[in-house]
């Protein structure tokens, strides 16, 4: 077990007293974030008792302490997993060598522009959060917004780390930019594009923890698999807190499905209006969501067919996900995968070479994952007796990079003109009545053991505490 070092004013397990260099640009560095949190964190949250978790070690099997913290005293730090002196590159050109502690010149550009470009969505999602703990439909949703938050926050951390403690004059200037720039900013704007949509409602939050921190599972695991051994052990330890951000999204989303379907079989009606008359989320209604945040999230995976991807994989900086498990020569020169292009109208599969398509690769890895959880929401209605089931749409359906970019594409996966996508397009992304009546319903229950009347209450309470324990405590 590697225990965290909390009496520093930064915490850590990565010996930071001993080099004060570093620690002083850190802790030069520790005010911009705090104020950072101040103007882009959670709306007026700064003097609340919340029920957090906090890491004590990086041992997956006890590693949390809770207990209530005032978010803007909480212990950010520094956290990597046990290193081995022994680990070899297990995939690559570089195969069987030894791992790197240092960063190689010859990849310097590339791994900071990997480290940035994570680091970067990290404060983009808590930004685009900053405004739902106003209209949480419990307690307990609100502590889990607010734990995410704090990881979010700590997973910045983490990629600062590496950019000063590897990278010099160049890495202490992009950590400072991390904090400047700002979702959805027209000057400024956070790297990706997902990370720039807004998070208007709760139902868009669950949504995006669900599809979008699962991106961030698996960009995460391709990233654990680096070569670049600091990286590696920094973003095992930051996958264990990503299983938590997805839980929320999946059981906040089954638990909306649920109250819906007792909704429904109590007025004995499918009928959107009086659905919505009752004050429940209408299935079409989540169906559109899912569609919109589903499609969203498979562009962050980038374009299909990328001589990055290559250059990443070859030179060792980022595997695939469980590239230790793949039953192959862990080089890929020779191998192929299966991309879509469009040809006369219709899609169609094409063979390219696995290495510039290790994109693609990833994103139905995640396809795969994203499924099996849409197939535990569908259970649920299931066991209601209702006929509806929700479906992931196709991958080629609302693309804005790579090869499908442009191409109007229906769910089912049928190639469709301008004016067949404009007539079909309000039945399948969220409307703006959609969006309107969702934020109807989002005004902030506060009382403990209470929830909105669109969300059933969860299975379980946090750390097993009963239902009605105060999480948030307003002072």
């Amino acid at each position: 077990m590697s225990t965290m070092n909390y009496s520093d004013k930064i915490p850590n397990n990565v010996n930071l007293a001993e080099d004060r260099t570093l620690q002083r640009a850190l802790e030069s560095w520790q005010p911009n974030f705090i104020d950072w949190w101040g103007d882009a964190g959670p709306e007026g949250s700064g003097n609340f008792d919340v029920y957090l978790r906090t890491a004590t070690s990086v041992d997956p099997q006890g590693w949390a302490h809770f207990g209530y913290v005032k978010m803007p005293d909480y212990r950010w730090g520094i956290f990597m997993n046990p290193g081995d002196a022994d680990r070899r590159i297990h995939f690559g050109d570089h195969l069987g060598e030894k791992a790197w502690t240092d960063v190689p010149g010859e990849h310097r550009a590339n791994l900071r522009r990997i480290i940035v470009t994570q680091g970067d969505t990290e404060p983009a999602s808590v930004e685009q959060q900053r405004h739902l703990g106003l209209t949480a439909p419990s307690l307990y949703d609100l502590r889990n917004l607010f734990q995410i938050n704090v990881e979010e926050g700590r997973h910045l951390w983490a990629m600062v780390y590496l950019l000063h403690r590897h990278f010099g004059r160049d890495g202490r200037e992009e950590a400072e930019e991390l904090l400047v720039r700002r979702s959805g900013d027209e000057n400024n704007p956070r790297i990706l594009g997902a990370f720039n949509e807004r998070t208007p409602d709760w139902l868009a939050f669950f949504m995006f923890t669900y599809f979008t921190d699962r991106d961030g599972k698996f960009q995460l695991a391709a990233l654990s698999e680096s070569a670049f051994d600091p990286l590696a052990r920094t973003t095992r330890f930051m996958l264990t807190e990503e299983a938590h951000h997805m839980f929320v999204g999946e059981s906040g989303v089954s638990r909306v499905v649920a109250r819906t379907c007792q909704v429904m079989n109590e007025l004995k009606t499918d009928d959107v209006a009086t659905l919505r008359a009752a004050g429940v989320i209408d299935l079409p209604t989540v169906q559109r969501y899912l569609n919109f945040h589903y499609s969203v999230t498979i562009d962050l995976f980038g374009a299909d067919q990328s001589s990055n991807a290559a250059a990443f994989y070859s030179s060792g900086l980022k595997g695939r996900y469980e590239e230790g498990k793949r039953q192959d020569d862990h080089r890929l020169k020779s191998q192929t995968y299966k991309v879509l292009e469009v040809q006369n109208g219709q899609l169609v599969e094409k063979e390219a070479p696995m290495l510039n398509a290790l994109n693609e690769v990833l994103r139905d890895d995640f396809i795969r994952d994203s499924v099996a959880g849409v197939g535990r929401w569908n259970r649920v209605i299931e066991k209601a007796g209702i006929a509806f089931r929700l479906s992931v749409p196709h991958k080629a359906f609302h693309r804005n990079i790579g090869t499908l970019a442009g191409i109007k594409v229906s769910p089912e996966g049928k190639v469709i003109d301008a004016a067949q996508w404009e007539a079909g397009k309000d039945q399948w992304l969220p409307t703006a009545e959609d969006r309107s009546f969702v934020a109807s319903l989002m005004g902030r229950v506060v009382e403990p053991g209470k929830f909105a009347n669109w969300i059933t209450p969860p299975a379980i309470g946090i750390n097993r505490q009963p239902m009605d324990f105060e999480y948030v405590r307003f002072n």
